[in-house]
């Protein structure tokens, strides 16, 4: 794999692999024969910090509508909804992942992804993506701070 691009979330580094392409909404997708293989990205990761729940609330070979709710994910910091990145199809899950969803913790970019969509939506190159969070850094350090000072 080729050097990744990296993103610095304050003192962390956030690799961004250029192995393949993303979505705005902090997933990357890696062409695998004709679908998508998608997973977390390292700056959602990050923010996500210990995952230790999945569960999906579609079956797999479903269509599905951008931000539509596709299942739920509980971390150390929250419990999160989470969505279709576009219009699609969700062909099959990482059944790994129901039996040990720390996979996304230890193997995000390999191991840990989380399921295998096809669409036709554009994509984000990593250096687009990293616009994308470099754009949008500021708030999320704002949200952060406000988080810990509850």
């Amino acid at each position: 794999m080729p050097d990744p691009l990296v993103f610095m979330m304050g003192n962390f580094e956030a690799p961004i692999p250029t192995d393949r392409q993303y979505f705005e909404s902090h997933l990357w997708a890696q062409r695998v024969g004709n679908l998508l293989r998608v997973g977390f990205t390292s700056y959602a990761v990050r923010l996500l910090q210990d995952v230790y729940f999945l569960d999906w609330q579609i079956d797999a070979d479903t269509p599905v509508r951008r931000k539509q709710t596709i299942g739920e994910i509980e971390s150390s910091k929250a419990v999160s909804t989470m969505y279709a990145p576009a219009d699609g199809r969700i062909v099959r899950f990482n059944e790994a992942l129901l039996n040990d969803p720390s996979l996304i913790n230890a193997d995000h970019h390999e191991r840990g992804w989380l399921y295998e969509f096809e669409t036709n939506t554009g994509l984000l190159s990593p250096e687009d993506y990293i616009k994308v969070l470099d754009a949008g850094w500021e708030q999320t350090q704002r949200v952060l701070k406000n988080q810990f000072n509850e």
